[in-house]
């Protein structure tokens, strides 16, 4: 395969709720969701039926028709979003495609002398060439380099949001929270007052709920919690459990920005895809999963904290998405050494572990998550402790970059 995602941690075989193994019958409590993906964890019965029953009817049919499980969705997510009777989806593949199509949405509000899209230093929307221009982390860019043109980054407070908008801008593009910065919260007000400003100077305002999206932060969308109605939002991961399918929602006149002819894909809205996300989204609403989400996720941020490590700070966060902080840049290391305890989490920077695990986790899982975390973070001291030639953060980290 192509040496893009590095050494492969491990050779996983088979799944069942939060747990997967690999090819030695090794288990792993996976609390990172597939990058806060598999919502329903792991072998959900409702989707593999779900895939099967599709499976045995319509795979693929292209754009040239329309299949019930897409109209199903799009009436599903518009009601979620609560778009009303306006709103519109456009199906994609992958987050990265649905942000690419939400860029050419901004572009189709240039009106001629709008030429500039905002977005957040630090956001991260994709790494195909729109969406990685919109990114703002210069060492995922800076190879790539010329990016499509027209996009001015920003620091996330707001006087940096209140002196970039103006008449000449078409979008701004945000994260409610900005998961690989390290699950970062934007300020209080910030969507709200970019909500004010794009409608005084014409301005749309896309939310990118790829990651925090599906009851993960524990409401339905992030932007819910803001109590605003942005333009557009994106969607992605969480929406199909596993299954690639990404999504564009508009809001209103946003809906009408996009003719036909002007975007497009081949496998947009697919029957297998859409009737996968049915089944995903329908059981998160009946189980009650986006409650779940919230009271697990707090009872997870409690658990962190009982935790008496000097090597832990606080958590931060919503719902069943959570960045842990650490008093030193050894993320890396407690990574490798929660997957050598059985335990799957993330490190989107040296300074956090990355916690999405699948909302359906509940007693046992955190209990066996506390335990095997607990774990990890002993081997990490305890490899700190025994080499006295260096500092713990290089001798943690050196065997395991």
């Amino acid at each position: 395969m192509m040496r893009v995602f590095g050494e492969p941690q491990a050779l996983l075989t088979h799944g069942s709720g939060c747990t997967v193994w690999d090819g030695d019958g090794r288990d792993y409590l996976d609390f990172l969701g597939g990058i806060a993906v598999n919502a329903l964890g792991h072998a959900h019965p409702v989707l593999v039926e779900a895939l099967a029953t599709q499976a045995a009817t319509l795979i693929h049919v292209s754009n040239y028709f329309v299949t019930a499980p897409q109209l199903e969705l799009a009436a599903r997510l518009k009601r979620l979003a609560g778009t009303g009777d306006a709103g519109r989806v456009y199906f994609a593949n992958s987050g990265a495609e649905a942000n690419e199509a939400a860029f050419k949405l901004a572009r189709r509000n240039s009106h001629g002398s709008r030429t500039r899209i905002l977005a957040l230093n630090n956001s991260f929307h994709g790494r195909t060439m729109g969406a990685l221009a919109m990114t703002g982390k210069s060492a995922i860019r800076e190879p790539f380099e010329p990016m499509v043109s027209g996009v001015t980054f920003i620091d996330a407070t707001l006087e940096a949001l209140d002196a970039a908008i103006d008449d000449t801008v078409a979008a701004i593009i945000i994260e409610p929270i900005q998961g690989e910065a390290g699950v970062r919260e934007l300020p209080a007000g910030f969507l709200a007052r970019a909500r004010e400003l794009t409608i005084a100077h014409g301005a749309l305002l896309i939310v990118d709920e790829i990651q925090t999206g599906a009851g993960r932060t524990g409401s339905w969308f992030a932007f819910q919690d803001e109590g605003i109605v942005p333009d557009a939002i994106t969607l992605a991961k969480g929406i199909g459990g596993g299954v690639p399918i990404g999504a564009l929602v508009t809001f209103g006149a946003a809906s009408d920005l996009f003719t036909p002819g002007q975007h497009g894909s081949t496998f947009s809205g697919n029957p297998l895809a859409t009737a996968a996300a049915n089944a995903v989204l329908g059981e998160i609403e009946t189980a009650g999963l986006v409650e779940n989400a919230r009271v697990r996720g707090q009872q997870l941020r409690d658990l962190v904290a009982r935790i008496d490590s000097p090597l832990l700070g606080d958590a931060r966060g919503r719902g069943l998405l959570l960045g842990i902080a650490l008093t030193e840049p050894i993320a890396p290391a407690l990574v490798a050494a929660a997957l050598a305890d059985g335990l799957i989490i993330n490190a989107p920077n040296p300074e956090t572990i990355r916690l999405a695990p699948p909302l359906i986790v509940g007693d046992a899982e955190l209990a066996e998550f506390d335990r095997r975390f607990r774990a990890a973070i002993e081997r990490v001291s305890a490899a700190a402790n025994s080499d006295s030639s260096s500092s713990p953060t290089e001798s943690t980290i050196a065997g395991t970059t």
